[in-house]
């Protein structure tokens, strides 16, 4: 377990994932924060190839270049988790359309470090609005 300088308490943690999870949703499609048009969601499933391993340790500065890269699309990473089980890491991530969604994770798996499953996101409102048009 990682106990440093960047550890916070889970009570802490855990408030601000209830503070994220309830914070009201914007459709995919709308005004965002501030006035900014809110960009289509995406979740990637991202999990170290052999190559990806070895070189682990320079793992950060490949995530770094890669929220360089996507801001470069006119993207912005919203959140990056390292996880446990089946997948390394899992990138919560915003772009303008999903062409550069996919331009974005095959550009990162041409490098060869990582492979991913990217999911489109619905926000909640959306959901709700495409489960409506059923009648």
């Amino acid at each position: 377990m990682f106990v440093g300088p960047a550890y916070q308490p889970g009570a802490a943690l855990i408030q601000r994932r209830a503070q994220a999870h309830t914070s009201e949703a914007a459709p995919s499609r709308g005004v965002g924060r501030c006035g900014e048009e809110a960009m289509p969601l995406y979740i990637a499933l991202v999990s170290y190839t052999d190559r990806g391993m070895q070189a682990v340790r320079e793992s950060p500065r490949r995530l770094d270049q890669a929220k360089a890269q996507l801001a470069e699309m006119g993207g912005r990473f919203q959140a990056v988790y390292m996880t446990m089980g089946a997948h390394d890491l899992v990138f919560v991530y915003e772009a303008p359309d999903d062409a550069v969604a996919a331009r974005f994770t095959l550009g990162l798996g041409l490098l060869g470090n990582v492979r991913t499953t990217t999911m489109k996101a619905f926000p909640e409102a959306a959901y709700r609005e495409i489960i409506a048009s059923l009648g």
